[in-house]
């Protein structure tokens, strides 16, 4: 396997580091105190979300996997126990976005099968194809769990696991994650680490992804900016998309309750969900800084406006279009919350959707879902496809949805790999 070209030096403009790597490097476990989790409350009242993210420890790892299976839809490939008894042992799996299905990944999971050897189950998720991506988030969150349910069950030799999703995918795979979470004071004295589907969480990597949704000003590019469109759009949003319109728009649930979204950004009664993200021992953001007409650079990225870095011109060496990563440390914040000023904003921005009325209330709700995720570490990788042949793909060459019209992704195929590559090698080192 070629070597690893070098990454450069990494600039963390989100805290004092600077690291140089001949391969990507990963984002650092995240260690909080662990306390309750308290239910959201009526918009008379101030909500606190409590949340707790374990520390993560690493756990001792099989080192003798024989096999690597590449699967798509359903059903685990039989060519596993070709290659020996004990089969894989860690499994990517890959989420698609809206109105997509698992041939988006094919380009994107034929490179992987060649690059990360032989332990390596590699499966496409199936189980939200189309037009199921309508039914909302946690619905599509639902099934993709018990999906993942049952490749875990079929195949016994796997310990780990990751997640790699695109777009919408990503939310998907957010509430999955919190699903599937098991946290290890609730399994006996012996258990010394937070699972995922009973498997050691390794990697959670999203490719331009609306963790912010996409209400609020240039969250949804092709909208232009314009302040008639962006009115427009909430309203309009559940007749085109369902549920998951009004979730992604943050019009969801009534006035006096918070949207799913923020719900998202700690743990609740609905949810573990960021002591879920908190096991893995990487969290990666790819997001494009331009031409992506479906996600902006801000909410794939989870940045404030004004967090947002000058993008260089000039691609890191050995990957194409990758031209930064910055690895952000966590913030210690006691938010998220929903306090009655955001609630009479959601029920203003509901019943007189003006554009200043929706203007405050996605700035009150966004503020708070970063304060919530920002409580975790990130690597934060940006592509720029301004020189690529035809840049307004950008949402789709991020991961080589078709390889012939957007193969300008090849580059963010291969550090992904790499990512993941560099991922196993700790962990494979600290069983050591």
């Amino acid at each position: 396997m070629a070597a690893t070209p070098s990454v450069g030096v990494l600039h963390a403009r989100c805290g004092s580091f600077t690291n140089r790597a001949n391969i990507p490097h990963s984002s650092s476990s995240s260690s909080f105190n662990t306390t309750s989790s308290s239910h959201f409350c009526s918009s008379s009242t101030s909500c606190h979300f409590s949340r707790g993210v374990n520390n993560n420890r690493w756990h001792n790892q099989s080192l003798n996997a024989h096999a690597m299976s590449t699967t798509v839809g359903d059903s685990v490939s039989s060519s596993i126990s070709l290659h020996g008894d004990r089969g894989p042992d860690h499994l990517i799996v890959l989420v698609h976005g809206i109105m997509a299905s698992p041939s988006d990944w094919t380009y994107f999971e034929g490179e992987l099968k060649k690059r990360l050897g032989r332990n390596f189950l590699i499966y496409a998720s199936s189980s939200n194809t189309f037009t199921k991506t309508f039914s909302g988030i946690d619905g599509a969150g639902k099934r993709l769990a018990q999906e993942v349910k049952e490749v875990v069950q079929k195949t016994k030799s796997l310990k780990k696991i990751s997640f790699l999703a695109h777009s919408l995918g990503g939310l998907f795979a957010r509430y999955a994650v919190a699903v599937l979470y098991s946290d290890s004071s609730k399994r006996g004295s012996s258990a010394d680490h937070d699972l995922i589907a009973e498997l050691e969480p390794i990697s959670f990597i999203t490719l331009a992804s609306p963790h912010l949704g996409v209400r609020g000003r240039k969250q949804l590019p092709f909208l232009f900016g314009l302040p008639l469109l962006e009115k427009l759009a909430p309203p309009l949003a559940p007749v085109f998309a369902g549920r998951t319109g009004s979730q992604l728009f943050l019009t969801d649930g009534k006035p006096n309750r918070p949207p799913l979204l923020l719900k998202m950004a700690t743990d609740c009664e609905d949810g573990k969900f960021i002591s879920a993200l908190g096991a893995f021992k990487s969290r990666i953001l790819y997001a494009n800084v331009s031409f992506d007409h479906m996600v902006g650079w801000r909410t794939s990225s989870i940045r404030r406006e004004t967090e947002l870095p000058k993008p260089p011109r000039r691609s890191l060496d050995g990957y194409q279009h990758i031209v930064d990563v910055d690895y952000c440390p966590q913030v210690p914040s006691d938010g998220p919350h929903f306090a009655q000023e955001v609630a009479k904003a959601k029920e203003a921005a509901l019943t007189e959707p003006t554009t200043q009325n929706t203007d405050d209330y996605h700035e009150l709700v966004e503020e708070e879902m970063i304060r919530g995720l920002q409580r975790l570490g990130w690597k934060k990788v940006d592509v720029s496809f301004h020189s690529a042949i035809w840049p307004f793909f950008a949402h789709n060459n991020i991961h080589v949805k078709n390889e012939w019209f957007h193969n300008a992704g090849h580059g963010v195929v291969k550090h992904v790999a790499d990512s993941l590559k560099q991922q196993e090698s700790s962990c494979l080192a600290a069983s050591l």
